[in-house]
């Protein structure tokens, strides 16, 4: 099962470390240790979970004032697989990301819930919008 460090969950949920570590402290992400007593670690499919949670209800004063590059970070949220494609869904901080793609390319990329990934998009024609940016 796959997990991260704070910091790495941090960063892709465009939080603050010590964000991650109330969280965790007030049970609201599932964390642990190794038994050796290594680094605090992150449940994937916890952080996945609450990836979307987060997306659900942006803040208020979220604005995008640039365009995005064409190459989003996030958490794998869901895969869903039939007998020769699978839908994969990516969180991406407040980007939602669905992709369609062959079942072999899900299962040999190892996607599952949980799994950090990076969804590159290429397009003719994107419409950028800057909300807060009037001029």
């Amino acid at each position: 099962m796959p997990s991260y460090r704070v910091s790495e969950a941090a960063g892709l949920l465009c939080v603050s470390d010590d964000t991650i570590r109330r969280w965790i402290d007030a049970g609201r992400l599932v964390a642990g240790r190794s038994d050796r007593g290594g680094p605090i670690t992150v449940d994937g499919r916890d952080l996945a979970r609450l990836a979307q949670e987060l997306a659900a209800s942006p803040p208020e004063d979220y604005r995008a004032a640039s365009s995005a590059r064409n190459s989003f970070t996030g958490l794998v949220t869901s895969v869903l697989r039939d007998g020769v494609m699978a839908q994969v869904e990516i969180q991406a901080g407040p980007h939602r990301v669905v992709s369609l793609m062959s079942r072999e390319a899900a299962d040999e990329l190892g996607l599952e819930q949980g799994v950090l990934a990076v969804a590159r998009v290429k397009a003719t024609g994107v419409i950028v919008d800057a909300p807060g940016n009037r001029r």
